[in-house]
């Protein structure tokens, strides 16, 4: 008993006929009810003594044992545990310790809102995974070339993942996104991305789809050959606008190319856009967003534009 105690339990003593023999530690909620002749009722209201009544009816030899929880101002819970105990005497009698679950509860509460929050956030990365391996399959002629763009898609997503786990799922900032989808692939000439505008927070989901539009916008920079060897910075910028009388965001990435890189035709022009991920750039992206993007190579430049409603966005 005195273990009990120590440990913040509250310990009541009563014979078979509900008589009080002993009480100690009463939490606060029920403190003030303790009189000359406590008893369930003037200690615990009417309620809780009705389903103690329940309980300790059912409870009669030695070893018998029960106990319930009682929630008290919708915050604090509190669980009663009643076992019949032969004391020295040889006579059966009713030991209640109280014992504060609030804290544990309120753990198990949170525990399972976050996994209920890890199932809902992994259905969704699963979703995103199948999509980008349906589009990824659908514009790859060989297995090769599929391996190859999947594993730099997911790569990207597990990138975007990172920013919003370190951000306890809060999203990502879009400097730190540009930086970490481009870094890789310019580990030496990282001056040649420069990011300006509203470094705004995205929601989770704005942050992976719009790390895989840079990753895919990067990749094609490197791919084609002419941002390093020109030596033009990529301009990417994020602004907040309005658009369709909408708060929304504007993302875009301007890419100067070189004479040397510069594409011929709009037949060839059209052929090359068909592999620089535009399924990814101009339908998953957007869609995901809710918003509307235009990708264009011409000439000379690479531009592409994303502008989705700020509500896709977190303060």
């Amino acid at each position: 008993m005195p273990a009990l105690v120590d440990l913040g339990a509250s310990v009541i003593i009563q014979d078979l006929e509900r008589n009080y023999l002993f009480v100690t530690n009463l939490p606060q909620a029920w403190s003030s009810g303790l009189g000359d002749k406590p008893s369930d009722k003037s200690l615990f209201g009417d309620e809780i003594a009705e389903k103690l009544r329940v309980l300790k009816d059912g409870i009669t030899r030695h070893g018998q044992k029960s106990h319930l929880e009682i929630t008290v101002n919708s915050e604090e819970i509190f669980e009663f545990r009643v076992q019949a105990v032969a004391l020295t005497s040889g006579a059966i009698h009713l030991v209640t310790t109280i014992v504060d679950r609030s804290e544990e509860r309120h753990r198990e509460r949170l525990l399972r809102a976050l996994l209920r929050e890890v199932s809902h956030r992994s259905k969704n990365l699963l979703a995103i995974i199948q999509s980008i391996a349906l589009q990824t399959a659908r514009y790859s002629v060989t297995l090769d070339m599929f391996l190859n763009k999947f594993r730099g898609r997911l790569y990207s997503l597990s990138q975007s993942q990172d920013l919003i786990t370190d951000s306890s799922w809060r999203g990502a900032y879009f400097f730190e996104l540009v930086q970490q989808q481009t870094e890789k692939y310019l580990p030496e000439n990282a001056h040649l991305v420069r990011v300006s505008g509203d470094n705004v927070l995205l929601t989770p989901n704005a942050s992976l789809h719009l790390g895989l539009a840079l990753h895919e916008l990067i990749v094609n920079a490197v791919s084609h050959g002419s941002l390093i060897k020109n030596g033009r910075a990529v301009a990417v910028t994020c602004n907040k606008v309005q658009a369709n009388g909408q708060d929304s965001l504007e993302v875009r990435w301007d890419e100067g190319l070189a004479p040397q890189g510069r594409f011929g035709d709009a037949a060839e022009e059209d052929n090359l856009k068909a592999h620089f991920g535009s399924t990814v750039l101009e339908r998953v992206v957007p869609a995901s967003v809710n918003g509307k993007a235009r990708y264009v190579i011409s000439k000379d430049r690479i531009s592409y534009s994303l502008v989705f409603p700020i509500e896709n966005m977190t303060d």
